[in-house]
């Protein structure tokens, strides 16, 4: 294990990160299992930070690769994602409660829909204190930001029937395709977590358009709130 950190922060894309590693201090570099891990000072805290690449098995070799080179006391999975509610709109922030993956499917088994076999839950709990001071955050900056599930799946949700069945099954406020797997592997590991999101597209037929216009200032708001925390955080 390499020095023990305070905070860890998973993003799947350069963007959404790099305005982080543009303000840390006394900066290491580590590249661990193809993943470059930067790890230094922001507002005094020790944080790691990471970009995973997009999807769930990459997001789970990083989280795990984290937690056992790194120790951090608690992870957020940052980032972009769809909205599923008519509550969030693009540049809204959401902050998970619990996260659940919605291309888990073993219902053929007698399961529910997104039970996560071993574990044997659907929805996995985030931590209530960080959850709290992520959405508190995002709303000091004049945010609008709702809490709830956010579903994960390897997929870009890109059509409207697609977004009503992830709603419709759990309830779910916003889409992307790494908290549910980061989620299971700190649940597992029994590592503090939340997940925050800022909304880049609607998840719908337009999806794509909207993600490529709005990620950019989804991403900047997201590092908004992240660096807020950091500055903020107590545990």
């Amino acid at each position: 294990m390499l020095d023990k950190v305070d905070i860890g922060i998973i993003c799947a894309m350069n963007v959404e990160i790099d305005g982080l590693s543009a303000v840390m201090e006394d900066k290491k570099t580590l590249n661990l299992s193809g993943i470059e891990f930067i790890c230094g000072k922001i507002e005094g805290k020790s944080v790691v930070t990471a970009v995973c690449g997009i999807g769930k098995v990459f997001a789970a070799i990083c989280a795990q690769t984290m937690i056992l080179g790194f120790s951090p006391e608690i992870i957020i999975n940052s980032g972009v994602a769809g909205t599923l509610t008519n509550k969030l709109s693009i540049g809204d922030a959401a902050v998970a409660v619990n996260a659940v993956q919605h291309d888990i499917d073993t219902t053929a088994l007698g399961d529910e829909p997104g039970s996560i076999s071993g574990l044997n839950i659907v929805y996995v709990p985030t931590d209530e204190k960080i959850s709290a001071q992520l959405a508190d955050n995002a709303r000091k900056i004049g945010l609008k930001c709702e809490m709830g599930t956010i579903a994960t799946g390897d997929s870009f949700i890109n059509d409207n029937a697609k977004k009503v069945e992830i709603v419709n099954k759990f309830s779910a406020i916003a889409c992307e395709m790494e908290g549910g797997a980061i989620a299971q592997v700190c649940y597992v590991n029994k590592v503090p977590f939340s997940i925050l999101r800022v909304i880049s597209d609607g998840g719908d037929d337009n999806s794509h358009l909207d993600y490529e216009e709005f990620k950019k200032l989804a991403s900047g708001r997201s590092i908004q709130i992240i660096e807020n925390f950091i500055k903020n955080y107590e545990r």
